[in-house]
């Protein structure tokens, strides 16, 4: 049977419909794969930026801890931003209560914790390596990147066995658990936690080196980013070249994983990931339940009270339990 000159035209008119539907639904994917490989590499061009800025930044403005501050802030201000764009999980939406517990932590950190670590540990480092005459002024004539990676190395790798010996020592993980204690992801919890690890997981060895300040603070930076996009609730999967080395939210989330303590002993580096790679503590996957102890969450007073918890509590049983009699 012959098809009459209507027949073909109305089935040339609806292949070509079926053509041009077809292009389209190539090029909404296409648009689509462009704009995820454009998220995913929004952390290693924040990475690429700040450094950039203090490499080429004037001598007094590299060296001023004001600077630091503030470049600290236009991070994390950037990171949160981008959790309202590029959501990761809607559970782990920002609200005021979090928004605001994370950024008293924030400016705990800022004031506090970092005057302690000054005060405790960067200037008694200071007198000791005066003390004892050590002196690296090779350091120095290292090249600007070359000096901000060594830092960057040194802080993560003391952060690494740090954050290691926490989750393996009673004692120190009583201090670390109230971070374990958040239920949700967001761009400024790597800030929150009880006061006495918040401390202990500043304690870095960089004092007894003679780096450039512009060289320790582009590292501080760098960190910033590293971990604040570890931390953040942005649906950003960056690529190899970046997640082989750097922490990313999926390493992170993993190591925040509800399921159960025990799931919780991999992925320790704060930054850089490859140091699990290298000491045998990395997993793959991914958590988007996070939390401990049933995902209790912690109030601030909660959190400051963790560690002293169990002997408050052993002196609170033995104050009420009844007198032996006789």
């Amino acid at each position: 049977m012959h098809q009459t000159h209507a027949e073909s035209t109305a089935s040339a008119a609806a292949g070509q419909a079926g053509a041009t539907a077809g292009d389209a639904a190539q090029g909404a994917g296409r648009a689509s794969s462009v704009k995820t490989l454009l998220v995913n590499l929004i952390p290693p061009v924040t990475l690429v930026v700040a450094a950039a800025f203090w490499a080429l930044a004037p001598t007094d403005i590299a060296e001023s801890p004001v600077t630091l501050t503030l470049v600290a802030v236009a991070i994390m201000a950037w990171i949160q931003g981008l959790e309202l764009v590029f959501e990761r999980h809607a559970t782990w939406r920002i609200n005021l209560r979090e928004l605001a517990t994370d950024v008293f932590y924030v400016v705990l950190s800022y004031t506090v914790i970092a005057w302690a670590t000054v005060t405790l540990a960067d200037e008694p480092l200071a007198l000791l390596k005066e003390a004892l005459g050590i002196e690296t002024p090779w350091m120095l004539a290292l090249p600007f990147l070359v000096q901000v990676a060594a830092v960057i190395f040194i802080i993560e790798f003391g952060q690494y066995w740090m954050h290691r010996l926490m989750h393996n020592a009673h004692p120190l993980w009583l201090t670390h658990a109230p971070h374990h204690h958040i239920t949700q992801l967001n761009a400024l919890k790597g800030a929150v936690g009880n006061p006495i690890e918040l401390f202990l997981i500043t304690l870095s060895v960089v004092a007894l080196f003679d780096f450039a300040p512009a060289a320790i603070f582009c590292a501080i930076n760098l960190l910033g980013v590293i971990s604040g996009f570890a931390h953040a609730n942005v649906r950003s999967d960056p690529p190899m070249f970046y997640s082989f080395f750097f922490t990313t939210i999926r390493h992170h989330s993993l190591h925040h994983t509800a399921l159960s303590y025990e799931d919780t002993r991999c992925n320790y580096a704060n930054s850089l990931i490859v140091i699990d790679r290298v000491f045998g503590t990395y997993r793959e996957g991914e958590s988007s339940v996070v939390g401990q102890d049933e995902r209790k969450r912690l109030s601030i007073y909660e959190q400051f009270m963790f560690p002293f918890q169990p002997v408050i509590d052993r002196w609170k049983a033995g104050r009420n339990s009844p007198p032996s009699a006789g």
